[in-house]
């Protein structure tokens, strides 16, 4: 009987990622670093069975991303029956390219003698250049079509499995008209004081991928119009030309330049481009997770701030008092409170989702009422309505305006409880809301002062923070007919990361 423990090892601790470039010698290791998870490779106990001291080693070139395997191992379990060592190969073989299990010389010899990197670009065009902690970076773009585009993802996208929970590689064998709509953005050091004449100034930081789903806008006009049209049309459509959605999909920074606030960087510069394309209506993520969330919403508040969209929102206090009556079946409008043709007009113009806006409108509210009167903030507030103070007036509300959210984004789910347990479930949300977003206001005072580097559409950080007990915003930004409603303890899946 064989000793399990013995032959099994820690994927995630065997597993070792490195980028290196061309130097005198030997390639030269830029950067080093273990995967976070490999659950979604070796299976949900991350074990590789069959080896003794085993050490996988996984580099790629810091330019190209081209890939190499080196598998080390003191022992190898000799086959019993149906027991027998895990083939690692086979076992990759899905998730990285075959020229990654070339022999190490053959790759090092690349490496070393490969005179084109020196001229290496990364593909498509150069969306912008920034500088952090004294180094160089660029982010480059370019569509999922681009052959050279396609290879860099290719290469890399085993990382998305590795540090992006639930995470999915794209499928590059789809139809070109399928490819088209994605869109890949790619972050850059310019290296300077090159070690070799082969040494290429370009290292990978990390990426990102944005989808565009086509929407149907219609159009208002007094008569109707006939056209003739024919199916396929005569000339190709490209879904770039047609309204559409544009959804931040996979983002990961690699964690060796995490906290240098490449994250915010190459979200403010995808969203800039979908700001400035005539064809995209509105900016969703796809399944964000909390640190992504937090990325999000600072460089989306900061913008709103910056461009003078908050100055134009105000919650208003002077409701009629019969309104406030805290009586069955009398309610205070949400049109009330704000004006909404106004909110909406806002949203579309910056292009953000309903659910974010109103997140963020609602911060924004609550930065106007002074931090004493906002103290309360879980406590069941009663008679606010009438208070002399217009920061109590404004903190009651404040709390109503994200009651009614909270219940109408809810509601089939909220419905089905006791009167009392409803209303008890929405009041500990709205109190868990307003601490988080008390949070948030402390986090923006840090990183306002410093770099942020967020986690993404969706990251992999785990946090220790209170969950809400009821999940008004669900993972992304579908439509709201798409999303559970989801209660405290239920794990967030994450799709991307944006450390």
């Amino acid at each position: 009987m064989t000793d399990q423990q013995e032959w099994s090892t820690n994927a995630n601790e065997s597993l070792k990622i490195s980028f290196v470039q061309a130097a005198p010698g030997s390639p030269k290791t830029l950067s080093s670093f273990h995967p976070q998870f490999t659950y979604p490779i070796f299976g949900d106990e991350e074990c590789i069975f069959g080896y003794q001291n085993l050490k996988l080693n996984l580099r790629f070139a810091a330019h190209d991303l081209r890939p190499n395997l080196e598998v080390l191992y003191d022992k190898k379990f000799k086959a019993v029956e149906d027991v027998k060592a895990t083939d690692i190969e086979e076992t990759l073989k899905e998730w990285i390219p075959g020229e990654t299990f070339e022999k190490v010389g053959a790759f090092n010899s690349h490496i070393q003698n490969d005179t084109s990197a020196s001229s290496f670009k990364p593909p498509g065009e150069l969306l912008e250049t920034y500088t952090s902690r004294g180094r160089n970076f660029e982010i480059w773009s370019g569509e999922l079509t681009d052959p050279t585009v396609q290879r860099l993802v290719e290469r890399i996208q085993i990382m998305i499995s590795f540090f992006i929970e639930g995470g999915t590689p794209l499928l590059l064998d789809d139809q070109d008209w399928t490819l088209a709509r994605w869109r890949v953005y790619f972050v850059y050091e310019k290296l300077t004081d090159l070690p070799s004449p082969n040494t290429s100034p370009y290292s990978i930081v990390g990426y990102s991928t944005s989808y565009r789903f086509v929407t149907y806008v219609p159009t208002v006009s007094s008569k109707s119009v006939t056209q003739d049209f024919t199916l396929p049309p005569p000339t190709p459509i490209s879904p770039a030309s047609l309204p559409s959605r544009a959804r931040i999909s996979q983002f990961l920074i690699l964690p060796s330049h995490h906290s240098h606030g490449h994250g915010t960087h190459l979200y403010n510069a995808m969203v800039k481009t979908f700001r400035a394309s005539p064809t995209c209506t509105e900016i969703t993520v796809e399944d964000p997770n909390e640190a992504f969330d937090d990325l999000r919403d600072y460089c989306d508040y900061k913008h709103l701030l910056d461009n003078g969209t908050f100055a134009k929102i105000s919650l208003k206090t002077d409701i009629d008092p019969k309104l406030s009556a805290r009586k069955i079946g009398v309610r205070v409008p949400t049109s009330k409170l704000l004006d909404m043709p106004l909110l909406e007009s806002l949203r579309k113009k910056n292009k953000i989702a309903p659910r974010q806006f109103a997140r963020l409108v609602e911060l924004y509210l609550l930065t106007k009422i002074a931090p004493h009167n906002r103290q309360a903030g879980t406590a069941r507030l009663t008679q606010r309505a009438r208070a002399t103070d217009p920061n109590d007036r404004a903190f009651y509300y404040w709390r109503l305006l994200v009651k009614q959210r909270v219940y109408k984004k809810n509601k089939d789910v909220l419905i089905q409880l006791d009167r009392g347990e409803r209303v008890d479930k929405v009041e500990q949300t709205v109190g868990e809301v307003a601490g988080d977003y008390e949070r948030l206001l402390r986090g923006m005072q840090k990183w306002q002062g410093g770099e942020a580097s967020g986690s993404g559409s969706g990251g992999s950080e785990r946090r220790d923070r209170a969950k809400r007990k009821v999940v008004d915003e669900g993972d992304g930004d579908d439509d709201d007919g798409d999303v559970e409603m989801e209660m405290a303890g239920d794990a967030k899946r994450a799709r991307s990361e944006a450390l």
